[in-house]
């Protein structure tokens, strides 16, 4: 199932970005949440939300700056970036999980953090 993802952009240290991400079709999803992939790095995960639990996951590196909600029904995702550093320059890719793996990718939306 193709994901739509919006909100990535240019942004100076320290300001604010808003990712978004919402299924084209129709699913029934266990979880979702944000991955980034740097350049010359690995994609990592940054963080996720498991809709039964209610957990929520942050990476390290974003606890405190980065905030992710959602809507079951809907299946969609938002990530809000606050604080943001050169560091976190990357391709965020929204992510679905039906089961076990995250199973359904993004395209990919790119946030730049300039100095």
């Amino acid at each position: 199932v193709p994901l739509v993802e919006s909100g990535g952009g240019l942004v100076e240290s320290g300001g604010s970005l808003t990712l978004s991400c919402a299924p084209e079709r129709p699913l029934t999803s266990a979880a979702m949440g944000w991955f980034r992939q740097a350049p010359g790095k690995e994609r990592e995960i940054v963080a996720a939300i498991a809709w039964d639990s209610g957990n929520i996951f942050y990476a390290d590196a974003v606890k405190g700056r980065f905030s992710i909600s959602g809507d079951r029904k809907q299946n969609t995702v938002s990530l809000q970036m606050h604080n943001l550093k050169p560091e976190d320059t990357a391709v965020y890719y929204c992510v679905v999980r039906i089961a076990t793996l995250w199973n359904f990718w993004g395209q990919g939306t790119q946030v730049t953090v300039s100095l």
